[in-house]
C-alpha cells in the first residue's frame, strides 16, 4: 500500500470540498482550485478530512494512489495558506524591483529583465536583492519561480546569479597554478 497514498488529508476551517464526476474542487480563504483526478480512483471526504483509495493494487492504480493523494493535498493546503517559494540575487549590481504587478531585474545584462506574472501569482520584493513568488497553485509557483530563475542562472565559477533562498551552489575550480601570467616555470 502507497504510504502516501493511505493518509487522509486534514480539511481546515473556512474550505469546502466537493468531488463530482472525477474532478476535486476546493474553496477557501485564498481562493479555489479544481484537480481533475482517473475515475478509477476514489476520493471522498469523511467528516474534515478526504480520504483516496484505489480498487486493486495493478500498477498503474499504484502509480496513481501517492500522485492523486499529494495533488489533492496541495489543493487544499493552497486555497488555506498558500505556498511561496524564495528567491535571491548575488552578484555585484544584481537587483530587482516591482514596476507594477511586473517583476524587473537588473542581472547583468544590458537590458533589463521583465517577467509578467500569469494569473494567480504574485512577486514581492523585501530587499533589492531578494525576491518572493506566492500564489496557491504549487505547481505554477514552481514553474514561475523556475522561469525567474532562468533569466540567469548561478554561475558555475563565482556563483552570480538568482538562485533559490539557501541553495549551495558547488563552485568549479579556476585555472590551475597561480603564475601571475607568466607561463610554467
Amino acid at each position: 500500500m502507497s504510504r502516501i497514498g493511505k493518509q487522509p488529508i486534514a480539511v481546515p476551517s473556512g474550505v469546502t470540498a466537493s468531488i463530482v464526476d472525477g474532478v476535486f474542487k476546493t474553496k477557501g480563504p485564498k481562493g479555489e482550485l479544481t484537480v481533475p483526478f482517473n475515475t478509477a480512483l476514489t476520493v471522498k471526504q469523511e467528516g474534515d478530512q478526504i480520504v483516496v483509495t484505489r480498487p486493486d493494487d495493478r500498477q498503474d492504480h499504484r502509480s496513481l494512489h501517492g500522485l492523486t493523494r499529494t495533488l489533492v493535498a496541495n489543493a487544499v493546503k493552497g486555497v488555506s495558506d498558500g505556498f511561496i517559494i524564495n528567491l535571491e540575487l548575488r552578484g555585484v549590481g544584481y537587483r530587482a524591483k516591482l514596476t507594477g504587478k511586473n517583476l524587473e531585474m537588473s542581472v547583468g545584462y544590458s537590458h533589463p529583465v521583465i517577467i509578467e506574472p500569469p494569473a494567480g501569482v504574485t512577486f514581492t520584493v523585501p530587499e533589492p536583492t531578494k525576491i518572493d513568488v506566492s500564489g496557491i497553485d504549487k505547481q505554477l509557483v514552481g514553474q514561475v519561480a523556475a522561469n525567474v530563475r532562468k533569466a540567469r542562472k548561478p554561475d558555475a565559477y563565482h556563483g552570480k546569479g538568482v538562485r533559490f533562498l539557501g541553495q549551495k551552489i558547488a563552485l568549479k575550480a579556476g585555472k590551475a597554478g597561480a603564475t601571475g601570467g607568466k607561463g610554467k616555470k
